[in-house]
């Protein structure tokens, strides 16, 4: 699906049809490759860290639009639903326009959209502004983030996207913290206006999302600059749909225009051929755009239509199943904490130390050192996953029993460490399906989280207008994440009992 030919990590002979061994890239796990995870690290603090201290923003807009706890929810959790649900749909963006321009395209969005929101005069606007407009746009520059990084990287890409992604918890504390700033001293409208000019950095870290080249020999030719790959751009498709077609013949990208406009200008009625010279690069151009379109849906529709063995995979699944009720319960926290600890009187101990801040923090350091114990060699990836999850979804269910803020702040710092199997769950998704089929089924299974962000927080707010308590959304949420957890359980018990009854009955047979 994301298999773009900007993305390669390869180098290709001239020839085709020469059988030559693939060279590695030398950017491939050094060089520019680290700007890859800077800039993905900052994509993470904008999209992700904003989203995760949305709670701040919910208190306020609960004041200003005196709705309902589980209408208002909406709002945040169409933002985050919406930026991981259209994850599959934007790889068709990264195979027509490439990783640079979709991320640019989507910070540009993702700006517009918070300044838009500025203004909203209600809810039901903000659920257009805020939760489409720039939850789409944050999609579109959070997925190309994490492709490039895993194209960037061969040997060390299980490292590479935990450093990025570490840039929630940086985000989240850092975003909660500023946006309490801004609301304090310039109200909440303006704090999202400022937010929208803050996001614009989006395109600052799209811009940096360089291709690789295609250098010879696996290096840049004369130390310069990586050149972008023509084997999808509008430079290199020709009106007839075969790439390279100008540069086969002998000449540079503008070589037969410029001789073209030559010989108009030696021959009379020069205005005459200079029109139509731009009338026939204007419907080139439309021609190699037709092309790149059909060729980057092609691509996407086979990507995922094309993969139907994924669903064959029962244990994958089970993962699907898991990840529908898993994320709800991380997020949740994050939109009502600041309003439970309003409901226990806490607001002065929260505004010295956020317990949203004690999440995103303790975050940090739960993925580095979940991610440096599952790479023991006597340890099983799978094994410090699940143990994670059991210690969330036993944190979930305590979370309504702890009234003061000490005893908040303890759930919390585990929530937050042992949320950090986030960044287990490319390797635990290749362990299922192989790396073949890795970047279509991790888009599935981010369009799950997505779904689950975008349900949780407002059931918990409904939860909240029926019951007047937080205490039965945390239960529930808790127990359906918990039959998540068995389904991966059980599945593999299945297996092996089908497995033994196979080899039974084949000796049986015999």
């Amino acid at each position: 699906m994301y298999t773009s030919h900007e993305d390669i990590g390869y180098d290709f002979e001239d020839d085709p049809k020469d059988k030559k061994t693939l060279k590695p890239h030398p950017n491939i796990d050094g060089g520019w490759a680290w700007m890859m995870v800077l800039s993905s690290f900052f994509v993470h603090i904008l999209i992700m860290g904003s989203q995760m201290a949305l709670g701040v923003l919910n208190v306020e807009w609960l004041e200003e639009f005196h709705q309902s706890r589980g209408l208002t929810a909406w709002v945040s959790s169409l933002s985050m639903g919406v930026t991981l649900i259209v994850g599959p749909f934007i790889g068709l963006f990264i195979n027509t326009c490439g990783c640079r321009r979709t991320a640019i395209v989507g910070g540009l969005l993702n700006s517009l959209g918070w300044v838009l929101s500025a203004y909203a005069a209600n809810v039901h606007c903000l659920f257009i502004t805020f939760g489409v407009a720039a939850g789409f746009g944050s999609g579109m520059a959070y997925l190309p983030a994490v492709v490039m990084v895993g194209r960037y990287f061969q040997k060390r890409r299980a490292l590479a996207q935990g450093l990025s992604t570490t840039g929630t918890g940086f985000g989240t504390f850092l975003m909660t913290v500023l946006l309490k700033y801004l609301c304090a001293e310039y109200g909440w409208r303006n704090a999202m206006f400022i937010q929208g000019a803050v996001s614009l950095n989006l395109c600052v870290c799209g811009a940096l999302m360089r291709p690789l080249s295609p250098g010879l020999d696996g290096e840049d030719p004369g130390g310069k600059e990586p050149h972008v790959l023509r084997a999808h751009s509008t430079e290199s498709v020709g009106s007839s749909g075969q790439m390279g077609g100008a540069q086969e013949k002998g000449g540079g990208p503008g070589t037969e225009d410029a001789v073209g406009e030559a010989a108009a200008q030696a021959r009379p009625g020069t205005a005459a051929l200079g029109k139509d010279m731009c009338t026939l690069r204007v419907l080139k151009a439309v021609s190699q755009l037709t092309v790149r379109v059909r060729r980057g849906f092609r691509d996407w529709y086979s990507g995922y239509f094309g993969a139907a063995s994924l669903f064959t995979n029962r244990m994958f699944v089970a993962f699907i199943f898991w990840a529908l009720f898993a994320y709800s319960s991380f997020v949740i926290p994050f939109i009502h904490l600041p309003e439970i600890v309003n409901l226990y009187n806490l607001s002065e101990q929260n505004d010295v130390f956020p317990l949203t801040s004690i999440i995103a923090i303790v975050h940090i350091f739960g993925k580095v050192i979940l991610g440096v114990v599952a790479d023991l060699p006597c340890i099983s990836v799978w094994n410090v996953f699940l143990m994670a999850n059991f210690t969330l979804v036993l944190s979930i269910f305590i979370l309504p029993l702890m009234h003061t803020y000490a005893g908040l702040a303890v759930i919390c710092a585990l929530i937050g460490f042992s949320s950090g199997y986030f960044s287990l769950m490319p390797v635990v998704t290749e362990d299922l399906v192989g790396i073949e089929h890795l970047a279509n089924a991790y888009g599935i299974i981010i369009c799950a989280n997505g779904i689950s962000a975008l349900l949780g927080p407002p059931f918990a707010g409904w939860i909240y207008d029926i019951t007047q308590k937080y205490d039965f959304s945390f239960y529930i949420c808790g127990l359906l994440y918990m039959v998540g957890i068995l389904f991966l359980l059980v599945q593999p018990c299945i297996q092996i009992i089908e497995q033994s009854r196979k080899k039974y009955m084949d000796g049986a047979n015999v």
